[in-house]
């Protein structure tokens, strides 16, 4: 991989970082509303993705969406103040952390339901391949899906109905509290040979891996329409949602997460083809002002207005 691209691919990641720590702030001081997932230590699963797909291409998210969802390239501006709940955010602050969508962008949304982008994106597979465009859908969903009906119901469609989905797991070793062999009495290559899907896996925490895993897998997707599945071996760093003191975790697990943090390995993986640590610095100097930037917007922009909390909900019919 050229140096040009793995830059752009660690300018990305970053984003998303940059993006969940100033959230993580955001909420501590109390300007987010609800819950909050982050996805720290996963950044290159969709990083690594999206650089194989363009905006006529649809993603369904999950609860800890905000990497899929910024990696999509959504508005950062308009990311910011949804989570926040303002009026200018891409759902018009309806949505929150836990059902941003842009549809301009193929952004089809995140969701709370733990597998509920499933039948989602297979729904936007079928649609996809029967417009005969190319385009394909994607879905990501962690290890703690993986025991739920609907995945299983998903899997036979698309591949009754050889439908372009790439189904991308992000296996980050825990479902919800719990370590995922405590949830599923088989893994997920087992599961893609009983339904005759092709599976990769892959290190999700190398950007550079999964780029080409998704670029390979959807290049074939887009010539004869047929399902893939792509695991990713990734880290969640931080708790189930914020404010999860994670007693359940051994202390030595959370104290060598660093080791396998995505930034810091493109950071090395950058050096290697050449780069330097100004290039870093530079990168990292505006990545930061964007965040700031963004973050100052959504503290200024308005709440929604009450006049405004039945808009979208019902359609006008003529007559």
């Amino acid at each position: 991989m050229k140096l040009e691209d793995r830059a752009k691919l660690h300018r990305q990641m970053l984003v998303i970082r940059r993006a969940e720590e100033r959230l993580q702030k955001l909420f501590s001081d109390g300007h987010v509303p609800g819950f909050l997932h982050l996805s720290i230590g996963q950044e290159a699963v969709p990083v690594g993705v999206s650089q194989a797909l363009t905006e006529r291409d649809t993603v369904s998210s999950n609860h800890r969406g905000h990497g899929h969802t910024l990696a999509k390239g959504v508005d950062l501006k308009g990311f910011f103040a949804e989570i926040l709940g303002k009026a200018t955010g891409l759902c018009k602050g309806r949505g929150g952390s836990m059902h941003v969508a842009d549809l301009s962008k193929g952004m089809l949304g995140a969701n709370g339901i733990v597998g509920a982008g499933l039948p989602i994106t297979t729904g936007s597979a079928l649609a996809l391949k029967m417009q005969g465009q190319g385009h394909v859908a994607v879905v990501y969903f962690g290890d703690g899906a993986l025991a739920e009906g609907v995945l299983h119901e998903c899997l036979n469609l698309a591949a009754l109905w050889k439908l372009p989905i790439l189904f991308v797991c992000e296996n980050n070793g825990w479902s919800e509290f719990s370590p995922t062999e405590r949830q599923l009495a088989t893994s997920l290559d087992k599961l893609a040979k009983a339904f005759g899907i092709q599976y990769s896996a892959v290190d999700g925490n190398v950007v550079a891996e999964v780029a080409a895993a998704s670029t390979r897998l959807v290049k074939a997707m887009r010539k004869t329409p047929a399902p893939a599945i792509l695991e990713c071996s990734t880290t969640r760093v931080r708790g189930h949602f914020e404010g999860d003191r994670q007693d359940y975790r051994d202390g030595d697990e959370i104290a060598s997460l660093s080791e396998r943090d995505p930034i810091r390995l493109s950071a090395s993986a950058m050096a290697k083809a050449g780069g330097t640590p100004e290039m870093l610095a530079e990168i990292a100097d505006a990545v930061d002002a964007e965040i700031e930037a963004a973050t100052q917007a959504a503290l200024e922009a308005p709440l929604p207005s009450s006049a405004d909390i039945l808009a979208d909900v019902y359609t006008k019919v003529a007559g």
